[in-house]
């Protein structure tokens, strides 16, 4: 099993990480299913807006709600999530990498793309995640001792993921 997380201190990084990676491997031509995030600060609001992007090719699925500028608390709109798990998860089949933006509190609490990563897993898939601070403790308890923890630099992270896909025996360029 080919497990490995980063994780960045910081609003946003390991989400820009994630996706730095994402293009990166996208353009030596891997066959990637998952999500990337990208977060736009909106100036009237407190919280950013959250769009997944379900690789390679799209949809981008807004997954955030806008409740208005003094709203507190969580602004996940856990039905756009659960259509991004959808998505992804009809794009395993072929895939040579799972590639997940974060392992959050849907994930620490068993749901979210926590069916993807597993089905990823059982079918041989070699799998990135971005994990945060506030959810890591959670993310080891599920991984167990079969998680690897990367370096947060992008070429550490594309190396891994290039020797992930070739020992899981995919050895075409995409």
């Amino acid at each position: 099993m080919q497990l490995a997380y980063v994780t960045l201190q910081g609003r946003g990084r390991t989400d820009d990480l994630i996706a730095e990676v994402a293009a990166r491997l996208l353009a030596q031509g891997l066959r990637l299913a998952g999500t990337v995030q990208s977060n736009t600060d909106r100036p009237d609001r407190r919280k950013c807006d959250m769009d997944l992007r379900v690789l390679p090719d799209g949809p981008v699925v807004r997954i955030s709600e806008d409740r208005g500028d003094l709203a507190r608390g969580c602004m996940l709109d856990s039905s756009a999530l659960e259509q991004t798990v959808v998505q992804v998860l009809r794009r395993l089949d072929g895939a040579d990498l799972l590639i997940v933006n974060k392992f959050g509190k849907r994930e620490a609490e068993g749901r979210g793309m926590v069916p993807v990563i597993v089905q990823a897993l059982d079918m041989g898939l070699p799998v990135l995640i971005g994990v945060n601070g506030l959810n890591l403790a959670a993310f080891l308890a599920f991984a167990g001792e079969a998680t690897r923890a990367l370096p947060s630099d992008i070429g550490s992270i594309v190396t891994w993921c290039a020797l992930a896909r070739t020992a899981k025996g995919v050895t075409h360029p995409g």
